[in-house]
């Protein structure tokens, strides 16, 4: 399997519900790096996974989407816990979207698959990996 990977960050603030949160339940920020990787069994016909500059400016337009904002007030995030595992499903599920309208050009309809990955700091990240 191929794969190439696009990185980018977005800053978000929230709170959570739950006692397992603790002081998080508490409106707070964060800082995340997002990693995309594409996968794919075969090269396209240009011998490339996917183009690395529209995938670079896709996932930039998507975590543009989420940057800055406080999650407890998007209308998408009523009520939900925005888990760094949920918000990499999220991300992941954003770009299949943007994949399957052909944002990301034809050859990226050959994809197997995608993971994103949300850093919450070097020693914890959490991803999501979906099929295309």
């Amino acid at each position: 399997m191929f794969s190439v990977t696009v990185r980018d960050h977005i800053m978000i603030a929230h709170s959570f519900r739950g006692e397992v949160f603790g002081p998080a339940q508490r409106l707070h920020g964060a800082t995340f790096l997002v990693d995309a990787t594409f996968r794919r069994e075969q090269l396209d016909d240009d011998n490339i996974v996917v183009d690395i500059g529209l995938a670079t400016q896709e996932l930039g337009a998507v975590v543009a989407d989420l940057n800055y904002r406080n999650l407890d007030n998007e209308p998408d995030f009523a009520g939900i816990n925005t888990s760094t595992e949920f918000l990499a499903k999220v991300i992941a599920d954003r770009l299949a979207e943007r994949i399957e309208k052909g944002s990301l050009g034809e050859g990226a309809k050959g994809l197997a698959g995608i993971t994103v990955t949300l850093h919450e700091s070097h020693v914890a990240w959490a991803s999501y990996e979906r099929a295309l």
